[in-house]
């Protein structure tokens, strides 16, 4: 859990973060197995953000989701507007609209023609959103916004872009999300998406490989692995095998992309998620694929207020990625 405030007139402040553990086994393929452990985990994470603030933005995986973009007359009315979308999502859904929350953004004038805009629609089935909301209802949360972790990904991108020649504009940018048990792969061109993807790759290889070779129980293995409580072997004969392996696969999945779209070049990649923290891993994965690497930190212009160590939220910046994405939503103008 993040908090972002106001420092001035345009800067963002990193008011309290918290990370709880979540157990591998309440979440299983973006689907809430045991809601029981996730409350657990929400309400310890909700304590140790020591916060009056109740209202939350969360969101639902990419994989709960449908999308589609389309186009809309420009100057057309609410009521057509709505009429379109429901039509267009109609279309999309394998179930009754009675089942679906659904939403849009107008995104702006059409490239081709300026008489239309182009839009995005986003549907999921209702259960899957309202399964979260009243997840956040028991610990006593109110939730405002219900957003998706790849939109979340791309709101966060945008902190990072000063990094990034020309902020990013003519650039191809993949941005590498790793996280426990799944590594998203989102790449932009001139600061627009033109690729997703999701790979079965994540941080619990590297646990269940401590565990296995130290004969430890799971729990053990992590705690061992966040506290740097392991042999003096573990580094050579565990974690620069995972690396490489890490590294390996990312080669992998950038190849795909490059068959799958008229992109061949690549010129930035950003690491986030939890084992984008793991030191070394960018220098691993920038000798392998010979393209320019860097660990996402959105928070680099942001203050930071007394409640936060920055030395260890710059640590934690990687695996903080979809929730700064989320957390920026309060910023909106609409």
């Amino acid at each position: 859990m993040l908090e972002l405030g106001r420092s001035g007139k345009d800067m963002r402040r990193v008011e309290r973060y918290a990370i709880t553990p979540l157990p591998k086994e309440s979440v299983a393929d973006g689907v809430i197995a045991k809601p029981d452990l996730v409350e657990t985990a929400m309400r310890e994470c909700w304590r140790a953000l020591d916060t009056k603030t109740r209202t939350v933005a969360l969101a639902l995986p990419a994989s709960a989701v449908i999308t589609k973009k389309i186009l809309l007359p420009v100057g057309s009315s609410d009521a057509e507007i709505d009429t379109q979308v429901a039509a267009e999502a109609n279309q999309m859904a394998a179930f009754s609209l009675d089942e679906v929350s659904l939403d849009y953004q107008i995104l702006g004038p059409n490239a081709r023609n300026p008489s239309e805009n182009d839009a995005l629609v986003v549907l999921s089935r209702r259960d899957r959103v309202e399964e979260r909301v009243a997840l956040a209802e028991s610990v006593g949360l109110n939730t405002v916004i219900m957003d998706v972790d790849a939109f979340a990904i791309l709101t966060a991108y945008e902190q990072m872009l000063f990094h990034l020649p020309e902020n990013g504009s003519g650039q191809t940018v993949a941005i590498i999300d790793i996280g426990a048990n799944t590594t998203h792969i989102n790449v932009l061109h001139d600061n627009q998406l033109v690729y997703q993807r999701e790979h079965s790759l994540g941080g619990n290889m590297l646990t269940n490989e401590i565990a296995r070779r130290f004969d430890l129980p799971t729990e053990e293995a992590e705690d061992a692995k966040r506290k740097g409580l392991l042999p003096d072997s573990y580094e050579s004969e565990v974690l620069q095998p995972f690396l490489d392996t890490v590294a390996l696969e990312i080669g992998r999945a950038l190849q795909l992309f490059f068959s799958a779209t008229s992109h061949q070049t690549l010129d930035h990649i950003l690491l986030a998620g939890g084992c984008a923290a793991i030191p070394g891993l960018d220098e691993v994965v920038h000798g392998k694929v010979q393209t320019s690497t860097l660990i996402a930190n959105p928070f680099a212009k942001m203050a930071v207020s007394g409640q936060v160590r920055a030395r260890q939220l710059a640590i934690d910046a990687p695996a903080l990625f979809v929730a700064c994405g989320l957390a920026l939503r309060k910023f909106d103008r609409t």
